[in-house]
């Protein structure tokens, strides 16, 4: 036994630390910013005609947060989404618009014509609701 050396314990070095960031102090979370929207102009009533309700509209409305309405002619989507936000007090994300073309029809041996017209669907931000049978 005298002749066994003995065996310094070997000394692993520890892994490196990431270095440590200083830490900021998170401040109180401020409420929710209520975004104001202006009143309503008579312009607005002008470009936002009425809603388009259909089932797929109503579909689109439960679902996917979107409102399907019928808008002036003259109307652009920059239009549109200014004239919706003062007039429903909802915050827009997004805005499609669509030409319907005009249809002939006939019935009993009559023919007429539906009117084309032009439609948006506008997309809310979320949180947002909109109540279109308000009176």
């Amino acid at each position: 036994m005298a002749d066994e050396i003995k065996a310094a314990p070997v000394a692993v070095p520890a892994p490196k630390a990431a270095p440590v960031k200083a830490e900021k102090a998170e401040a109180p979370k401020a409420e929710a910013k209520k975004v104001v929207f202006a009143s309503a102009i008579k312009h607005d009533y002008d470009v936002i005609l009425e809603p388009h309700i259909t089932e797929k509209s109503m579909a689109l409305l439960q679902n996917a947060n979107r409102v399907t309405v019928k808008v002036a002619a003259f109307a652009n989507k920059t239009e549109i989404k200014e004239s919706f936000q003062r007039l429903y007090e909802a915050q827009v994300d997004d805005v499609k618009v669509i030409n319907v073309a005009p249809k002939e029809k006939s019935r009993g041996g009559h023919t007429g014509a539906i009117s084309g017209y032009k439609k948006a669907i506008i997309t809310l931000h979320a949180g947002n609701a909109v109540d279109l049978f308000k009176q």
